[in-house]
């Protein structure tokens, strides 16, 4: 049985893009256009694929297993597809990235510009997302994650600064009204300003002094999902309602200014910074290698991740 190329691609769209709307947005189509091509799909396969009301679409079971099968044949599809531009000197064609927000916010705008301007023909698509996900099953090319997140049997390479901190920092109006906390273990008497993940985890506070490792799930009075919202966390903390716990790169210029001051430095513990990966077992598209290959220039170790199953 033939089917259209672009009625499974639409299919994939809309799918991924939780409805036609916003499916049309991404992919520059007509939301009437891609209705058609899911009825066209759906008429040939005899069975309904998702579940349409006047507020949303969710996939049946047998849309979901399709589109857990379509979504990385079609990526290699793709693949295929860009390999032809390696016959010209410029690569071209599309790099799709998941990343957590930090990443897109602080690392990703000083890499993606040098690069987009020495690569004028390529495209690159990034979803923010701070949960776990499969690359391959959500249609990206390659995600960006810190070790102890990373996918099993993947390629990785250290992308960004090497070395990062989360500092806890407060506004001096909230330290001079509520006193400055000399210990991990003050933070349960304070107002904390929390991250929580968008399965409902809230992100544990961590910190690290002489050995000692001390985490903590401290009460607050405001919980934001990372991304855009974190804004909104840091606008709080400035007002003088509580303590926050933020990536260093995002909190400097309200330190250096004094809107914020650092509180339990000494509990302030550095990681390693965040890893490009992707899979091994696929062909790299030529735009994806010629961005690996521009961060190598910058990072030249390469590191395979074990599998969690070993």
């Amino acid at each position: 049985m033939l089917f259209e190329l672009d009625d499974l691609s639409a299919f994939v769209a809309v799918a991924r893009a939780g409805g036609f709307r916003e499916a049309a947005r991404i992919s520059g189509s007509s939301a009437s256009g891609l209705s058609d091509a899911l009825r066209r799909l759906e008429t040939r396969l005899g069975t309904r694929l998702l579940h349409r009301s006047t507020r949303s679409i969710s996939l049946t079971e047998t849309g979901a297993r399709l589109f857990e099968r379509l979504s990385p044949a079609l990526a290699e599809i793709n693949a295929a597809l860009d390999t032809v531009h390696t016959q010209t000197d410029q690569p071209a064609g599309t790099i799709r990235f998941n990343v957590p927000a930090n990443v897109a916010r602080t690392i990703l705008p000083g890499i993606l510009s040098p690069f987009l301007k020495a690569y004028p023909q390529i495209r690159v698509e990034v979803t923010v997302e701070d949960s776990f996900v499969d690359i391959l099953a959500s249609g990206a090319d390659a995600g960006i994650r810190y070790e102890e997140r990373l996918e099993q049997d993947m390629i990785a390479v250290p992308i960004g600064p090497r070395i990062q901190r989360l500092l806890t920092v407060a506004a001096p109006s909230y330290l001079a009204m509520r006193g400055r906390p000399r210990h991990p273990g003050e933070l349960l008497e304070h107002a904390c300003l929390r991250i929580r993940f968008s399965g409902g985890a809230s992100a544990m506070w961590e910190f690290e002094k002489d050995g000692e490792v001390i985490r903590l799930d401290p009460p607050g009075p405001l919980l934001v999902q990372p991304g855009s919202a974190c804004d909104l966390l840091m606008e709080t903390a400035i007002a003088g309602l509580g303590i926050a716990c933020l990536f260093e790169d995002w909190l400097a210029p309200h330190i250096r200014s004094g809107a914020l001051e650092v509180v339990l430095e000494d509990w302030t513990a550095p990681f390693s910074g965040p890893m490009l990966y992707y899979s091994g077992s696929r062909q790299l598209p030529p735009p994806l290698r010629a961005f690996v290959d521009f961060i190598r220039s910058h990072e030249p170790e390469v590191k395979q991740v074990p599998s969690r199953r070993s």
